[in-house]
């Protein structure tokens, strides 16, 4: 029997994110502190075999079509290529395959493009938010441009596509590099995507000022390219196309880019997401103050209908919207890198 995961707002979640470690290679200032994270032990992370149960009995169960693989930085999860296999296997109750994709930062993307492809992995979202040398320093604390720029060319040599370049655009820091990175996405024929700053940073210091707002994006990049909107549907991103087809004319993914405007237009009415953690806590929103621990469900031998009517609890829990701006908005207790992208 089928369980739909509906919440009181009529919203079908079919649509799972899952960090496989909180652990990154990066120290993003706007993510995490410097130092001092307090890294969950191995045996606290669920297993490739423990996600893998997640994601099927939700796929057989519950309608479940689409995963994303974040972190913390997935790729320093060993032998991540295994566990895109196990999940790449799978079929919906149709015969149809899931939309399995990643977000990374791809400072090692050049070293395991070829076999996430291998693997079944189909789309690659990469996370950039500067093209200056000392800003990504300042930013990321390491020294790793290079490196990431590799990346994204082995993901495009990979064959992945699209390939989508996401920046989270902060005043004062990083505003005025939109024209830089939309000629990058059209050079490279990656999709480039903005993101507003969102109030997930470990330092607490968000303020609304810090965002770029969308309306601002655009008129940057109104004045150096033609573009007309594409319809949305349930993405989490405005697009928009350019009126020359991309830099050769072809429409390929580089022909057009998008704004993912969490704050100043937020999309939560159609949003169909979820969210499992490293340690197996489940979320029905980013902002979400509290959770479902499907690990104990998982290790104290629960049956797939006991996982099915966890996540269809908390799913059913889920609010209107995230209340960013608003009064009686909280803050939730963990950061960007502990609950995954």
């Amino acid at each position: 029997m089928s369980t739909e995961l509906i919440d009181t707002f009529g919203r079908v979640h079919k649509d799972l994110r899952i960090s496989v470690t909180d652990r990154c290679n990066f120290r993003c200032a706007y993510c995490m502190p410097e130092e001092g994270m307090e890294w969950l032990n191995r045996h606290d992370l669920l297993s490739f075999e423990e996600i893998t149960r997640v994601v099927k009995t939700l796929v057989d169960q519950a309608g479940l079509t689409s995963v994303r693989l974040t972190g913390g930085e997935p790729t320093v999860r060993a032998r991540l290529p295994l566990l895109v296999e196990q999940i790449a296997a799978l079929r919906t109750p149709a015969g149809d395959k899931l939309d399995l994709s990643m977000t990374t930062n791809g400072a090692t993307l050049a070293l395991i493009a070829d076999d996430l492809k291998a693997a079944g992995l189909e789309r690659l979202n990469i996370s950039l938010d500067t093209l200056d040398r000392d800003r990504f320093i300042e930013l990321t604390r390491r020294d790793e441009l290079t490196r990431v720029l590799e990346g994204i060319d082995a993901a495009v040599a990979a064959g992945f596509s699209p390939v989508k370049v996401n920046a989270v655009l902060m005043n004062g820091i990083n505003h005025d590099e939109v024209v830089d990175f939309l000629k990058m996405g059209r050079e490279k024929n990656v999709t480039v995507r903005f993101i507003e700053f969102m109030p997930l940073d470990a330092q607490g210091e968000w303020s609304n000022d810090r965002v770029v707002p969308y309306a601002e994006i655009l008129a940057a990049a109104s004045e150096h390219f033609e573009f007309e909107p594409i319809e949305r549907g349930s993405s989490p991103a405005e697009r928009f196309r350019y009126a020359d087809g991309g830099i050769d004319g072809s429409g390929g993914p580089g022909a057009e880019f998008g704004v993912i405007a969490s704050v100043t237009e937020p999309f939560c009415g159609s949003c169909d997401r979820m969210r499992l953690s490293a340690e197996g806590q489940l979320r029905n929103c980013l902002f979400a103050l509290g959770h479902v621990d499907l690990r104990t469900v998982l290790r104290e031998g629960g049956s797939d209908q006991d996982l099915v009517a966890a996540v269809a609890g908390e799913v059913h829990k889920k609010w209107a919207g995230h209340a960013i701006g608003q009064v009686h908005f909280i803050r939730p207790s963990k950061s960007m890198s502990q609950l995954g992208g």
